[in-house]
């Protein structure tokens, strides 16, 4: 990780946070890419920076504007020389039932989740062809076992798994590409699942009957850059046994 360069989409809270100051503690250099959380990612760049001089760098963009990634991506690549490690972390998460989806909605999260990745690995694959680097995609356990209420998200998600595999193949031998599948790590932040009822019975539904932690997320990204060079195109599941039990 000495020395590597990184870019980590929606790295200021949160799971993206946590890999943020996994990987930075392991040597790399950070380029956080924020699009509406100024605060916590200037708090994170400040931070890390007194803990390791001039090692983070912030960008602010708006990931659903993609004719704009060419000119950002050219500048964050600018702060360091280089670019080895693409992160796609920053997603769009509430629920669409069938009956109330709307164009707006599919924009948001199909926009955030798949779209952005896509066009910014586009942005980027020069810089890592050149550094024989890797991307991570941050994907979810329920591309294979659908939330209920949430038929955009899941197929959004869904659709990322695809394009992991997918750019696994178009960027070999140069590039790796994996995806991480999170179980219940963080509840959501705008009250779904609030009642004590409904997470217990989420955690029951784990092997291991406990939540995760963002630092689980982030083990396991740090693995794939680092200790993984002769993996590509896989998706690791961190639920706690989740997803072969729900």
């Amino acid at each position: 990780m000495q020395g590597k360069v990184i870019l980590v989409t929606g790295g200021a809270k949160r799971v993206g946070a946590a890999i943020c100051r996994r990987l930075h503690a392991q040597g790399a250099r950070l380029i956080v890419h924020y699009r509406s959380s100024f605060e916590e990612a200037k708090l994170l760049h400040d931070e890390l920076n007194r803990e390791r001089a001039d090692s983070v760098a912030l960008v602010q963009a708006n990931l659903l504007e993609i004719g704009s990634f060419s000119k950002w991506v050219k500048k964050a690549v600018n702060c360091f020389g280089q670019l080895d490690v693409l992160i796609n972390n920053a997603s769009s998460f509430f629920p669409t039932l069938l009956s109330q989806c709307s164009l707006e909605d599919w924009n948001d999260l199909v926009g955030s989740n798949l779209q952005a990745p896509l066009f910014l690995t586009q942005a980027v694959a020069p810089y890592l062809k050149e550094q024989r680097g890797c991307i991570v995609n941050i994907v979810d356990i329920h591309t294979e076992r659908p939330l209920k209420n949430y038929v955009i998200y899941n197929a959004a998600k869904g659709g990322l798994l695809a394009l992991t595999k997918s750019l696994a193949v178009e960027m070999a031998p140069d590039v790796r590409v994996n995806g991480v599948s999170p179980g219940p790590i963080l509840w959501p932040q705008d009250g779904i699942w609030e009642d004590e009822a409904t997470r217990q019975q989420i955690i029951a539904s784990t092997l291991l009957k406990r939540c995760g932690e963002p630092n689980d997320i982030a083990k396991t990204v740090q693995f794939l850059i680092a200790d993984a060079p002769y993996i590509t195109g896989q998706i690791i599941a961190v639920d706690g046994g989740r997803s072969i039990h729900l």
